[in-house]
């Protein structure tokens, strides 16, 4: 194990970091510590998650990477949502290999060694329907399912007017839809996020009215 990974360890409370945090363990020129980084990478001890951000080698890992709040830290501001939210809380059947999110900032996405993530932008960014969920030490934004829909809908255009496209597009049990949040639907609304939401909302509303 290389001085510099057993200083991460001893001092940095995650098996990820940013050059910040490096800065204050290693009081050394820019320089000097991008080749103790260097050369960590290229012994295995650590990898690059993209610029200005690493981890530890999983041999190396502690607790493990949870990718959720990797994503925070990726590209911020954002929050998890869209699939990965849908599937997180158990909503639609399928394995989500990309991690996505809703960004203020352009969308991107990113390749890395810990897998593929996916930033939409949300011109009107706001934390209705999000919320802060903590797992050990991991903590991320995570939207609830309700607010991930109206995420869906705006993100990939759907003119989806009510449950039915959640029933046969996205395979949503129907006992499930149930849950959805009248109240959070009722807030989004005002934000006037564009036609095709107030549509969707609408017919949501229609549909689960008892």
């Amino acid at each position: 194990m290389s001085k510099l990974v057993e200083r991460i360890k001893a001092f940095i409370p995650n098996d990820f970091f940013t050059d910040a945090e490096l800065m204050r363990i290693l009081p050394k020129s820019a320089n000097s510590r991008y080749g103790l980084v260097k050369r960590a990478i290229a012994s295995g001890g650590i990898v690059r998650i993209r610029r200005g951000l690493y981890a530890l080698s999983k041999k190396h890992q502690r607790t493990g990477i949870d990718l959720f709040e990797v994503a925070q830290v990726i590209y911020a501001p954002s929050y998890i949502s869209l699939e990965s939210a849908l599937s997180y809380h158990g909503w639609i059947p399928e394995a989500v290999r990309t991690t996505t999110s809703v960004c203020r900032n352009r969308s991107k996405e990113f390749t890395t060694p810990f897998g593929v993530f996916s930033y939409s932008r949300m011109p009107k960014y706001n934390y209705i329907g999000i919320d802060r969920i903590g797992s050990g030490r991991s903590l991320f934004l995570m939207a609830e399912p309700t607010r991930a829909l109206i995420d869906l809908v705006f993100v990939f255009k759907k003119d989806w007017e009510g449950t039915d496209p959640l029933l046969s597009s996205l395979r949503i049990e129907p006992q499930i839809l149930e849950k959805i949040d009248i109240e959070t639907l009722k807030q989004l609304k005002k934000e006037k996020l564009g036609r095709r939401v107030n549509c969707f909302i609408d017919g949501l509303m229609k549909d689960l009215e008892p």
